[in-house]
């Protein structure tokens, strides 16, 4: 009996279908509880800014503070943190950056570069891109530390042109408890940083920030008070308190996502070793209970191999229990006619992040339509893309990825179209707008053009 009771499905039962919808099957719906303390918040800050943001970072976070410019991190701050890393790490960072910023900077070329054109009659038509004015970037804190997407956030901003970047992050008193913003307990004047977070604000290119968390650090961004500045577009992942703060404040201003539970599917031929693909299933069952692993496979050989493997392996990883209850929850290994039949039930998933585990994944990428981010082949494991690869690891899930992209150098800029009807062009638009025009009742419209036609 395996000690991870993990469900196995086969396409070729009778039952797979409502099987594996069961699988697939997540609500979204944020409580009830939640959704009404969060639109507390966002009133409160709306209407009182800095006091609510000073109340509420006291009750939640248990940091207490005379202003809110008393939690803003300076510059300084941010080398201190770097200078005091180990050597490895802050080579790391600067590693991890570099190749951010360089897969961010040709994608910026390849679609977000202004361009125009003009007719044979000499009018020009085209499209602007300018890069928003200011950001701000949501990154959990405490000891929820993400430097990674702070990376991921920051510098695909600052390669389009942002010119501040706002950084907010929760610095929880040691021991508060996570309870309608970022945490909850007494007060101090001083909450847990992180000095890989700090530092890579510092490698990443950060203007300002603050800590602060929960939905009040979210209402601060999107309204603007006192001290901290009003964003264009708030990007970065948080709490489900977060998740329902950007939702509200949608509108005000532009955000990323709203993101579900981390998700990984690995497309197996059978020729990775079995325990590589084990652990990749774990690399995204340990962020927490709701997330999903899932392997798709035509060799049903194999699949009990990698069950060997996820037994034998699970002790000794320190978030085992969260790991179990996540793969014994929502994670399946599902047995498949084919490789083809593989692709097309992931195209139907829509992963976040699609391992092709094959020795010949080119083989396979062209059949795959649907996905956040795909790796190709079995030494690219998923962990890579999260830290180090280039490409963004801000991905769309719960199937989002039929509809969405990963974050990227073109969420922080916007397109202007450009037209300059010449007079000659003017001739030959005027009667088209005119005729349509008058079809719709907007005599207006219809005059406007016809006034620019020569007599």
């Amino acid at each position: 009996m395996p000690s991870v009771r993990i469900r196995h499905l086969s396409t070729a039962s009778a039952d797979f279908e409502a099987e594996f919808q069961r699988v697939l099957h997540w609500s979204a719906e944020t409580d009830d509880a939640i959704e009404q303390r969060v639109a507390a918040i966002l009133a409160d800050v709306q209407q009182r800014g800095d006091a609510a943001v000073l109340d509420c970072t006291a009750r939640f976070d248990g940091l207490a503070a005379d202003s809110v410019a008393a939690l803003e991190l300076s510059q300084a701050d941010f080398k201190a943190a770097f200078d005091g890393l180990p050597l490895a790490q802050r080579e790391a960072l600067q590693a991890a950056t570099r190749r951010v910023r360089s897969y961010h900077e040709a994608q910026k070329k390849a679609c977000g570069e202004s361009w125009s054109y003009r007719d044979d009659d000499g009018t020009l038509l085209g499209q602007k891109v300018t890069p928003l004015d200011r950001v701000g970037i949501y990154v959990p804190g405490g000891k929820a530390a993400y430097p990674s997407s702070l990376i991921m956030n920051a510098v695909p901003a600052h390669v389009a042109g942002v010119q501040e970047i706002i950084m907010v992050v929760p610095t929880p008193v040691r021991g508060s408890v996570a309870t309608g913003g970022s945490g909850a307990g007494g007060t101090a004047t001083r909450g847990e940083r992180n000095d890989l977070v700090l530092a890579a604000a510092h490698v990443a290119g950060v203007t300002r920030a603050f800590t602060i968390g929960g939905a009040q650090a979210v209402a601060a961004l999107a309204y603007g008070t006192a001290t901290v500045p009003k964003v264009d577009k708030i990007t970065g992942p948080g709490n489900a308190y977060v998740a329902s703060a950007k939702k509200r404040v949608f509108g005000q201003v532009g955000i990323d996502m709203i993101a579900g539970p981390s998700e990984i599917l690995v497309l197996a031929d059978g020729s990775t070793p079995p325990d590589w693909v084990a652990m990749d299933l774990f690399s995204q069952a340990e962020h927490d209970e709701l997330a999903q692993s899932i392997l798709l496979c035509p060799d049903a050989g194999y699949i009990a191999r990698v069950q060997d493997a996820i037994d034998r392996l699970i002790d000794g990883m320190p978030r085992r229990d969260v790991i179990r209850a996540s793969l014994e929850g929502r994670g399946a290994l599902i047995c498949t006619r084919s490789m083809e039949e593989a692709c097309a039930i992931s195209n139907r998933i829509a992963p976040e992040h699609l391992e092709v585990s094959s020795d010949d994944p080119h083989r396979w990428e062209p059949l795959l339509r649907h996905a956040g981010a795909i790796f190709l082949g079995a030494f690219t494991s998923e962990s890579l893309g999260d830290y180090c690869a280039g490409p963004n690891h801000v991905l769309p899930t719960s199937g989002t990825a039929r509809f969405s992209s990963p974050l990227g150098v073109y969420d922080f800029q916007k397109r202007s179209s450009l037209i300059e009807v010449s007079e000659a062009g003017a001739q030959v638009l005027g009667p088209i707008a005119a005729t349509l025009a008058y079809g719709e009742g907007l005599q207006a419209h219809a005059q406007a053009a016809e006034l620019r036609l020569k007599r």
